[in-house]
């Protein structure tokens, strides 16, 4: 299989991003969707499964092979997702404006599609907490036309960000953002970090030990259209898809520096047997590098 190699371009803005450093080139990986999402690496399935969402597919894409397949079609028109410490894949689907799990069997459980009995606007991003709770954004792009999903009125006042306990119940942890988006923990999870597309920022929340937020404050500004998914590596870098390529941010907010790349990114994910390879996706395609720094297991 003849892959396509675009020359790595990595801007410097701290001496401290020094030691980030990767292959020459990315590789193309995929070229063929609409508006690519939610890159998840499966160790155990040696492959990256991915969103095209306007083409209501999720895509797969093997470690082993090279190749590009079908993996659920349709595919309730999913966005972001992530794997569970059981090797259980967790995805947002605007299709069915809700969260699912799907078992190794295929069996498919909904975690979450309501909150006090409205639905949700359309979930769009999803990180893991180690007690077991789901959190989880929930902006209206999916409702907004039927472009990335199905057009729809909203049920909730606003777009806000949740969490789905191990009892099943919804929280509603905060409620002040325009357009929540991507989300991650910190290793400690004692921060929990969300972008805000629309107002082209992102935010830092201290978590409780009772998994309440308090805080809030802008962590970053995007100075290339806004972020989109975002990901933390062993060393506590911050990592944001934006218009121009992925920002690190170093974790007192500083901007270290930048891996630019040829379309809008809109998420990415470590991934690889030594989780050094940034699988990224861009517009149409799916991107891969291998770096000198391993993402946050």
């Amino acid at each position: 299989m003849t892959v396509t190699r675009i020359r790595a371009q990595w801007e410097r803005h701290d001496e401290r991003f020094s030691p980030v450093r990767g292959d020459r080139f990315v590789e193309v990986l995929y070229d063929g969707g609409s508006w690519l999402e939610g890159p998840a690496y499966s160790a155990a399935w040696r492959t990256v499964l991915f969103s095209d969402i306007p083409s209501d597919r999720v895509l797969s894409w093997d470690e082993v092979t090279g190749a590009v397949g079908v993996w659920r079609s349709p595919g309730g028109y999913a966005n972001g997702r992530t794997i569970d410490r059981a090797g259980r894949m967790l995805q947002c689907e605007h299709g069915s404006r809700s969260v699912t799990r799907t078992e190794p069997d295929g069996t498919v459980t909904v975690l979450a599609d309501r909150w006090e009995g409205k639905r949700f606007n359309s979930p769009n991003d999803l990180v893991e907490h180690s007690g077991g709770s789901v959190w989880f954004t929930d902006p209206a792009y999916g409702i907004d036309s039927d472009y990335e999903g199905f057009q729809a009125t909203p049920e909730i006042d606003g777009c806000h960000v949740y969490r789905r306990d191990l009892d099943g119940s919804v929280t509603r942890v905060t409620d002040d953002f325009s357009r929540p988006n991507g989300l991650t923990f910190s290793a400690d999870e004692r921060t929990l970090y969300v972008t805000d597309t629309e107002r082209r920022h992102l935010r830092r929340f201290d978590v409780g030990p009772d998994l309440t937020l308090t805080g809030g404050d802008v962590f970053a500004v995007c100075d290339a259209g806004g972020f989109d998914g975002i990901r933390v590596d062993d060393a506590g870098r911050l990592w944001g898809a934006a218009a121009d390529g992925l920002h690190c941010f170093d974790p007192d907010g500083t901007l270290l520096g930048k891996l630019l790349l040829p379309e809008v990114c809109s998420n990415l994910t470590f991934g690889g047997p030594k989780r050094n390879m940034l699988f990224v996706t861009a517009t149409h395609m799916l991107l891969s590098i291998r770096v000198t720094v391993t993402g946050l297991r």
